[in-house]
């Protein structure tokens, strides 16, 4: 069938769909909508056997789906109903939802019932839930209805009598303040977990207003309820009634008139207001009672290290990677024969950080330090030649994130994470040496599809290519042990040794430094042009606007899949 998705933006679930929809042999069309009129432009269009709408805060008019069958995916299950349903599941701490696709009609969420998939709901964060949990059974569901209309026989089921009292409201931000003098560490962590990513918790803060992004309970420290106690990777530490809550990212409130804001790490965003606040590192070597939060973290298990981080919407800032870097130096002078890197639940790596690349003085001063500093990362992986190094990416990867898995010997990858291994729709060539790497691992001809086309990877392409060399079926939560087992089992076959030997004969005949040099040549012209188009993109990007005009956009980017 030729599908349309229809989605007010290219977000972790509508590249998923897309990309899960063509693996089954759909031809598929996304087009990006913020008003009525668009939903129709696109329909006299693609003129599609079925339209899909995975992520929509437009309504479809009704001479739209009162003509075509229209699938809305609405994260919640049957009965549930409202614009904020996962906010509310988090908030009251359901450990069970679901994922429903109903066909659009005149009410809201009220639509006939196509198909529905239960779901766990561990306790992370909403944005984590929503790239893991809440997109496995979304895409069961979407694929289930999209199998059921194919089949031309199936009767959506119509939504019981009075399930529209299901229907609650958008959760406001005043239900989510925080009262810092009588809240515990459990109810902020709740609070701040419903708010993320978007839209944040509201508060006071500094002498400025700030949403808070992201929380994770501290034992260990505490103070005056709401004083910031402690800093460690760019977070700040918060005091509650009963210990500390970590929240790595700020946004300042946007002022009447203002420009957009965007969330920035913690510390920099309250850069010259911390001065007596004290820095607290986290141990990098992990025993099996250190449970404090920190970004990176290392620990052994017969005969493997594990190297993980997890850096807030998988952006890696030039700090962050030069911390990952030294992290991976101390990695690799342990003991090992094998180095897992990656593992969690969440992102992998989307490469260099765009933010923090905008709050900066000069963006294209830092664009070329933060490349520089993802090079340096991704050189160190390619040139480790004493142990077998697999990267495991659990959840979404792009750009030089994908890159930095492939410096690796090997790639085990969660099923239903989705790969973006191109830079084109941010306007740059791309670096981290992706033109050893790429060609290496799928062909030239294939990279140069991957690069020009521009879309989304399910894990299962990626598998089918040679992007990725396992994919683990397993739930996000069980994703680490997964991995551990497997590479506990490479660590002690005989025929590691033999592929540690080989590797490091052919890593000294490579010379690797060529790639990096023509990389950046081309990446030094982009960042150094104030009128190249990356610049603009990118601001779009950060501050969630429009590209001020369709011309700064390389080429389309969405094409039809």
């Amino acid at each position: 069938m030729h599908i349309l998705l229809v989605a007010s933006a290219f977000n972790s679930l509508t590249q998923r769909v897309q990309a899960e929809l063509r693996d089954h042999g759909h031809s598929v069309a996304v087009q990006l909508v913020h008003e009525e009129d668009l939903v129709r432009e696109a329909v006299r269009r693609e003129r599609p056997d079925l339209v899909v709408a995975p992520y929509l805060k437009t309504a479809i008019p009704r001479d739209v789906w009162s003509v075509h069958t229209c699938l809305v995916v609405h994260p919640g299950p049957v009965g549930d109903r409202g614009p904020s349903s996962l906010d509310w599941a988090v908030h009251e701490g359901a450990d069970r939802w679901g994922v429903t696709v109903l066909q659009a009609n005149a009410e809201m969420d009220a639509g006939d019932v196509w198909a529905s998939v239960a779901c766990p709901l561990p306790p992370v964060g909403k944005s984590d839930l929503y790239r893991n949990e809440i997109s496995d059974a979304a895409v069961e569901a979407v694929l289930v209805a999209v199998g059921r209309f194919a089949s031309g026989t199936y009767t959506p089921a119509p939504q019981a009598s009075g399930a529209g009292e299901g229907c609650r409201p958008l959760f406001r931000q005043s239900l989510r303040r925080i009262d810092w003098q009588s809240d515990s560490t459990a109810t902020v962590v709740r609070k701040l977990r419903a708010a993320d990513s978007q839209p944040g918790v509201l508060d006071e803060l500094r002498g400025g207003e700030w949403f808070l992004h992201g929380g994770y309970p501290e034992s260990r420290l505490g103070g005056r309820p709401g004083d910031v106690v402690a800093t460690r990777d760019g977070a700040i530490c918060r005091a509650t009634t009963d210990g500390a809550v970590w929240i790595p990212e700020l946004r300042p409130r946007r002022a009447p008139g203002g420009p957009a804001t965007f969330k920035l790490p913690a510390t920099s965003a309250l850069a010259g207001r911390l001065s007596a606040v004290p820095e607290r590192p986290a141990p990098l070597h992990r025993t099996g009672d250190d449970d404090t939060w920190s970004e990176i973290g290392y620990r052994e298990e017969a005969g493997t290290g594990f190297l993980s981080f997890s850096f807030r919407g998988g952006a890696m800032s030039t700090e962050q990677c030069q911390r990952l870097l030294c992290a991976y130096r101390f990695a690799c002078s342990r003991p090992t024969s094998v180095l897992v890197v990656g593992g969690g639940r969440d992102f992998f790596s989307n490469g260099i950080h765009l933010n923090v690349i905008e709050a900066a003085a000069d963006p294209g001063a830092e664009s070329w330090a933060n490349i520089n500093a993802m090079d340096d990362l991704v050189e160190a992986v390619l040139t480790t030649t004493d142990r077998l190094v697999v990267a495991a990416p659990a959840g979404n990867a792009a750009a030089g994130g994908v890159m930095l898995a492939l410096a690796a010997d090997e790639v085990w990858c969660r099923a239903g994470a989705v790969f973006n291994p191109h830079y084109r729709l941010m306007g740059l060539y791309g670096s981290e040496y992706w033109t050893y790497t790429l060609p290496r691992r799928v062909g030239a001809p294939a990279a140069d599809r991957l690069m020009r086309d521009a879309l989304p990877v399910s894990s299962t392409a990626a598998h089918r290519l040679g992007l990725v060399d396992r994919v683990i079926p397993c739930a996000p939560q069980s994703f680490d042990a997964e991995v551990g087992a497997l590479a506990t089992r490479l660590a002690a076959l005989p025929a590691t040794q033999s592929r540690i030997h080989a590797k490091k004969e052919e890593r000294d005949r490579v010379d690797l430094a060529p790639y990096r040099e023509a990389e950046l040549v081309r990446m030094h012209r982009i960042f150094a042009d104030p009128h190249h188009p990356y610049h603009g993109l990118r601001r779009a990007f950060v501050r969630k606007e429009r590209p001020a005009s369709a011309a700064a956009v390389p080429q389309p980017p969405f094409p039809r899949g």
